[in-house]
């Protein structure tokens, strides 16, 4: 919908309002006249407030965008993406693999082998083919080191719901036998795979390790091999991490930044009473063990392709959350230390982090200010002011853009042919990482039935969206992978818009027209409630679209739009709806398993639509745990598959977006002579305009490059 239709749709009153409210503010030349700070300060709008400022328990754009200023990682990916260091200087990877003595088994050509004869056999073996260019010869030359680890026994101790629905407390008495460690230069994940090449196909798969288990209560004993693939496993990869972190780091307020702030941020993931959306990343860790203050060593349970991604999300201070500073909120705010957790913190609406801007104030829905934080380990940022604006309505945001009062804008479809090339402004554009899309709630009839969500989705013309809502900025998509990367399987098709056959599908399902044209099934109408977020114009005209299209085939849908905390926090979290319009913002990694995995689908978790699908499970974990990247392409495609064949969502489409900045806003980069240079800013390889925001700066007036541009 352009401005111009939404001018011409309005009571003349309200034109002459926002002509007024227009008029009213003040220009950029206004602005700093007279006040040169307005030149030290980056003003940003969001249609929507944030929620949490704390990146352990966010997950929506206001509270990233945010965070991410306020707080740092480990790392990032520099603009070629490749990863970078920040609170880390430098880490290594190598892996730690092990397999039990299988008492039972025979290696050919030489029968049953101790510990002892198979560690010399290993090493031996390494040794005839460190020189090999075969992958089972490099797999043997990047063992680097071959050790036995004694028997041992040991108590496993948990609770299991017994037949009568009790919970009872079950012992496991272990006895392993004798392992074998190989520490290797590199993750292997083909290791067990080419060890079995060199002791027999069987020695490593055939280990009963339920032999060397006894199980208390003995009601328990019919899950003896399952406790065993836990607890005593034949094989176990654990890659690790060892990351050195960065000496003379400060947090905003000015305590020192060390390996024990990296540990509480895990364990704050890790504790179920903060119910961290974050907390599939980290599952796959077994160990974050502090070396020394600047030294972390971290183990992974399994194979974990994205582990040091992770390692980006931001770091927390410890001394701010702990147990002991809790308490003590607690008391001074009158709350029960017993139900107390970090979600309850107030930290979270007054964060400290070590990133480049620190926190000053936030009034709910109106603005959220961030000063420079001038110790910051880089250098601090050349804007003094960071100011985060609440701008619900996108044409009051274009009118303050123009004013100066905003410093980016981003420019609505119908004006992208209008605004992309205007000489005034830097313009940047390109394809989202990531789509938008109708979602349903899977536990709820009618949408647990999987023909008429594809009725639904057959039923919506998507392209009419592209081409009249979109103004042509987009593109159709048909599953969860950004489409500009590999994963993406090119070869499914979007679901045809195809109402007659909507309709049969419907009829199929059982839902048929009664006298007055409405769908029903056993006297029950087929309706329900569609909703989405108030403040993006585009999804409310989706959602109109998308109403009067199932209304066509006999559908009563109501439509509600709803304030965005509202949206996340009473219906999207408590998984309180029937079906929405929503987008994702993918990273770069083909980690869906927040998403799309069936353990994920509690409240305040992100598969809040319920998709369940035991293919779709076990190739997410494959995906996880995968290093080949031909492999993990092909794993991504097949998955994507049946996604697309399921419809838990509507896939729609993926958005072509443009941004524009005021021409003052420059790089100024400062020699080690003091001099000061300017540069054009420029985008990455994803398009990501603002990698270089730090160095940014706004100029009185537009510099000679910028102007020639």
């Amino acid at each position: 919908m352009t401005t111009k239709r939404i001018l011409i749709g309005l009571p003349i009153i309200v034109v002459l309002f926002l002509l007024q409210s227009y008029f009213w503010v003040p220009t950029y030349e206004e602005q700093t006249r007279g006040n040169p700070e307005r030149l030290a300060e980056y003003v940003a709008a969001s249609i929507g407030d944030a929620q949490l400022l704390n990146p352990t328990l966010s997950a929506d754009s206001a509270s990233s965008e945010i965070n991410g200023l306020v707080f740092e990682g480990l790392l990032d990916y520099d603009e070629n993406l490749n990863f970078r260091p920040r609170l880390a200087t430098s880490w290594e990877i190598y892996e730690e693999a092990y397999f039990y003595l299988n008492e039972e088994a025979i290696v050919p050509g030489l029968g049953r082998m101790d510990a002892q004869g198979l560690a010399r056999f290993i090493e031996k073996a390494r040794g005839l083919h460190s020189n090999g260019s075969d992958p089972f010869s490099k797999s043997l030359a990047n063992i680097e080191k071959v050790e036995i680890l004694p028997a041992r026994q040991y108590l496993r101790q948990f609770s299991e719901t017994a037949q009568d629905g009790r919970k009872t407390k079950v012992n496991l008495r272990i006895s392993a036998p004798e392992r074998i460690k190989l520490t290797l230069q590199r993750v292997d994940q083909d290791l067990f795979n080419h060890l079995a090449q060199l002791l027999g196909s069987e020695y490593l798969t055939s280990f009963r390790g339920e032999r060397y288990i006894e199980v208390e209560p003995a009601e328990f004993n019919a899950k003896k091999k399952e406790y065993s693939r836990s607890y005593l496993p034949g094989t176990e990869h654990n890659p690790v991490i060892i990351f050195h972190l960065r000496p003379g780091v400060r947090f905003q307020d000015g305590h020192l930044f060390d390996a024990q702030d990296v540990k509480f941020t895990y364990d704050t993931i890790m504790d179920p009473a903060n119910v961290s959306p974050r907390l599939p990343d980290y599952e796959p860790v077994k160990m974050v063990e502090v070396l020394n203050p600047l030294t972390l060593r971290i183990v992974y349970k399994r194979l974990y392709s994205p582990a040091l991604s992770t390692w980006m999300m931001g770091i927390l201070p410890e001394h701010l959350l702990n147990a002991k500073a809790l308490r003590e909120e607690c008391r001074r705010r009158g709350l029960d230390p017993q139900t107390m957790s970090i979600r309850q913190s107030s930290f979270n609406r007054n964060p400290v982090g070590c990133g480049p801007f620190a926190f000053r104030e936030w009034k709910s829905d109106q603005y959220i200010l961030l000063d420079r934080f001038e110790h910051y380990w880089e250098g601090p940022p050349n804007y003094h002011k960071y100011t985060y604006r609440i701008v619900p309505d996108m044409l009051t945001q274009e009118m303050e853009f123009y004013a100066g009062t905003v410093d980016a804008y981003g420019v609505q479809p119908h004006q992208v042919d209008r605004l992309k090339d205007d000489p005034r402004y830097q313009s940047f554009s390109g394809l989202s990482f990531g789509y938008t899309y109708i979602g349903y709630n899977l536990r709820r009839e009618p949408f647990d039935d999987i023909r008429v969500r594809k009725a639904l989705g057959m039923a919506v013309d998507v392209n009419k969206i592209i081409r009249y809502v979109l103004y042509g900025q987009g593109e159709r998509i048909t599953g969860p992978f950004p489409k500009q990367t590999d994963f993406y399987n090119h070869e499914i098709q979007p679901i045809p818009y195809d109402p007659e056959e909507a309709l049969r599908l419907l009829a199929e399902a059982g839902w048929k027209p009664n006298k007055q044209g409405w769908l029903e099934k056993n006297g029950k109408r087929l309706e329900f409630t569609l909703i989405t977020n108030q403040g993006n114009n585009i999804r409310k005209a989706i959602l109109s679209i998308v109403q009067d299209s199932w209304r066509k085939i006999g559908v009563d849908v109501r439509t509600d739009l709803l304030e965005w905390a509202v949206f996340i926090q009473e219906r999207v979290n408590k998984l309180d709806f029937d079906a929405l319009v929503l987008g994702w913002l993918m990273g770069i990694e083909p980690d869906l398993y927040q998403i799309w995995h069936s353990s994920q689908i509690g409240p305040y978790q992100l598969n809040f639509v319920g998709f369940k699908n035991r293919e779709a499970d076990e190739l997410i974990i494959k995906i996880r745990q995968e290093y080949n990247r031909e492999r993990q392409v092909a794993y991504c495609r097949r998955l994507h598959e049946i996604i697309a064949a399921e419809q838990p969502y509507t896939f729609l489409y993926v958005g072509k977006w443009t941004a524009l900045l005021d021409k003052r806003i420059v790089i100024m980069v400062r020699g080690k002579d003091g001099r000061v240079n300017y540069e054009k800013i420029k985008p990455t390889k994803t398009g990501n305009y603002t990698f270089y925001f730090n160095k940014w700066i706004k100029l009185p007036e537009v510099p000679s490059f910028a102007a020639e541009g």
